[in-house]
């Protein structure tokens, strides 16, 4: 080992931050007795040269928004992430890498955002983080479009990502290539460690092809290091990809899985399992590295760092200043960065929503367009598209350009690339500054549902635009209607799920989705007419923020019957209401557009609502009827979808599955008797 002085050379302080961070992992991994210590081994060299020489952050101030963001995309190498962090100076004491995967620690398996500062994005299903990157990368542009004046480049990062050969085969990370070569996305730049090795052996296997001729076919350039211990061939490659701003680019670097371990490097042994305390130690032997103690940092190793660590502070300081000038210079957009940095809406939010006058007839889907458009001035920081299907989604910003390479517009054109929209809407919603929407037929949700669930788990406010939301598309046929999927959105913890009446509901539901910060939110909504019902325009503004009001009720006494309903079916909840009066039946209308927010009530709302003492009930949803007992008991029936569609006109398959009026009323008559 060199000595610990400051007459240390680079070379030495190099060498010795490296075996640093070789051995926290494999020290983390044996302490946990679990984990994967192959990847850190491998991909030391390259992860300390990016931030001791690349990459502009401020451990003090993890959160400055001109930082360049750093995408580990394999997370299960997450133990060279925290070591990183750790001796980069960010607030990730020792005790939490000796606490790694431990309950409560903020050194999780995989690497999850909003526990550990530096952690830009939660990683650890593959190619996920290569699409989140693609969204950080469009975030940078949009933002620098948005608020960057002469003199004035308040937004100027770049994004660097850490791929493995598992991230690269994941359908994800092709489609999010795919879409970032088209754009041209000049600031993006992804390390691909090829050690050729996954959980079942050599990459051989599955995974032969030329990667380096993908990228470059999909707009890329492209480098290659031979020997992923060779520091300058590094540093050149990586200088090489900053000067690119054209193109992203995409740096395979080649090295040996377990790196220096006698008897696992090059194997599958070493990817996800300790190495074993006999062959760590051999390991720190043949690599010169103190044996004992574990989770040994020499004050050099981190004096390797100090360079960066001065540059991102000095450079975060020199931002603030120019925030401050340019605040003079332009108060207007500094006052909005400063209402987006706090995640803000516009005073009298609530005033800039549409209203529908009642009888109406109007798709679910049209009234989205509608309240989108009505707001595209005033919340700049929408920006969204579709995957393919923006005139049926009815996503575009009207008056607003396309977001093309060189030319960032508010319109996002995904391509038929669902699970890349998913994931870019997380690297964009990670910014803080802007509130990605995105559409898609409810049936593709399934698609992007990994994309989904990540942004449900970082409480990351995307909006989900999801058309078509039953069988009553039509004549598209099953294929394309959803039966299992509101039931399956609505599992995902932290995801709110809405499913409006009307148009009125429909502006509710996206108040609460902007109105939401700490959580994704879907609408589903219908591709045909259903009319704009008397009353939600004075209810539905808070019944929708409720998750469920009643809409229509007993004239006088308690209802025999509850008639619970979500999307175009409370219109019918409503005339089959209608009926049983004439029958002299009481009922009550609850529509019911979110189960989430419902559940989050207190229990006098719910009460008042649902009444426990009127146990007939009976639910009306053109989807699966998993799920509703919870809401009917075990005296209530629900009418919904247990098989799939057909192709027809949609009021063909309203009778053929029931959702009729006097199928309604027979159901109710059948409880009541």
């Amino acid at each position: 080992m060199p000595p610990r002085d400051t007459a240390a050379t680079t070379a030495d302080l190099d060498h010795l931050a490296i075996s640093a961070l070789r051995f926290l992992a494999v020290d983390m991994v044996e302490a946990a007795k679990s984990g994967h210590p192959g990847a850190p081994l491998g991909q030391a060299p390259m992860a300390y040269l990016l931030f001791a020489r690349h990459l502009h952050f401020d451990p003090a101030s993890p959160e400055w928004p001109n930082r360049d963001r750093f995408v580990l995309s394999c997370g299960h190498a997450s133990a060279l992430l925290y070591g990183l962090l750790h001796l980069a100076g960010y607030d990730l004491p020792m005790a939490e890498l000796r606490r790694f995967r431990q309950l409560g620690s903020k050194t999780p398996g995989h690497p999850e955002h909003g526990l550990a500062p530096g952690v830009e994005t939660t990683t650890g299903p593959l190619g996920q983080g290569l699409g989140n990157a693609v969204g950080m990368a469009l975030a940078e542009q949009l933002l620098a479009h948005r608020f960057n004046r002469e003199g004035f480049a308040l937004f100027d990062h770049r994004v660097w990502v850490l791929a493995s050969d598992g991230d690269l085969m994941e359908g994800v990370a092709s489609e999010a290539s795919s879409l970032a070569g088209h754009l041209r996305l000049g600031k993006l730049n992804v390390l691909y460690d090829s050690n050729r090795i996954t959980i079942e052996g050599s990459t051989d296997l599955a995974f032969t092809e030329d990667v380096v001729a993908r990228y470059r076919a999909y707009g890329w350039h492209t480098t290659e290091v031979e020997d992923g211990n060779d520091l300058d061939a590094l540093d050149a490659a990586m200088r090489a990809a900053a000067a690119e701003t054209a193109r992203p680019s995409l740096i395979l670097v080649h090295t040996h899985i377990g790196y220096g371990s006698p008897n696992k490097q090059d194997s599958e042994e070493s990817h996800g399992a300790p190495l074993g305390a006999e062959e760590a130690r051999a390991t720190k032997e043949a690599l010169g590295w103190p044996v004992e103690p574990p989770f040994l940092v020499p004050d050099q190793a981190r004096l390797a760092f100090a360079h960066a660590r001065d540059r991102g502070e000095a450079e975060r300081q020199a931002w603030e200043r120019l925030l401050k000038r340019y605040a003079a210079a332009h108060p207007e957009l500094a006052g909005e960065l400063a209402r987006r940095r706090a995640r803000a809406l516009p005073d009298a939010f609530a005033d800039l929503l549409p209203s529908f006058e009642p009888g109406k007839g109007m798709a679910t889907r049209q009234a989205s367009g509608t309240v989108l458009n009505a707001l595209r001035d005033h919340l700049p920081e929408l920006v969204g598209g579709s995957a393919d299907l923006a005139g049926s989604n009815n996503t575009l910003l009207d008056g607003e350009g396309d977001f093309r390479a060189g030319e960032p517009g508010r319109n996002l054109r995904y391509g038929v690339r669902e699970h890349a929209m998913g994931a870019a809407m997380n690297g964009m919603a990670l910014s803080g500054l802007l509130r990605p929407y995105g559409g898609t037929f409810l049936i593709f949700s399934d698609y992007m549902r990994p994309s989904v669930r990540l942004a449900a788990l970082m409480g990351q406010p995307a909006i989900y635009v999801f058309t078509h939301d039953s069988i009553f598309l039509g004549e598209d046929g099953p294929t394309h209607q959803p039966i299992s999927q509101l039931q399956a959105l609505r599992a995902i913890p932290n995801l709110v799920v809405l499913r409006p009446a009307d148009a009125n509901e429909t502006a509710a539901a996206w108040a609460v989705a902007l109105e939401r910060t700490t959580g994704p939110t879907a609408l589903a909504l219908t591709r045909h007419k259903v009319p704009v019902l008397e009353g939600t325009r004075e209810l539905a503004a808070e019944g929708v923020r409720r998750g469920a009001y009643v809409l229509r009720d007993a004239p006088e006494g308690a209802p025999a019957v509850l008639l619970l309903a979500t999307g175009s079916e409370v219109s019918l909840a409503v005339s089959a209401h209608e009926a049983l009066a004439e029958r002299g039946v009481a009922s009550r209308v609850v529509s019911m557009p979110s189960w989430e927010l419902f559940a989050r009530q207190d229990a006098l709302y719910r009460e008042s609502v649902l009444p426990r003492a009127v146990r007939k009930r009976l639910a009306i949803e053109a989807a699966s009827p998993f799920g509703w007992h919870r809401w009917v008991g075990d005296e209530g029936d629900v009418l919904g979808v247990e098989r799939f569609g057909a192709s027809a006109p949609w009021e063909d398959l309203a009778k053929e599955y029931g959702f009729t009026v006097e199928n309604v009323v027979a159901r109710v008559e059948q409880l009541l008797a």
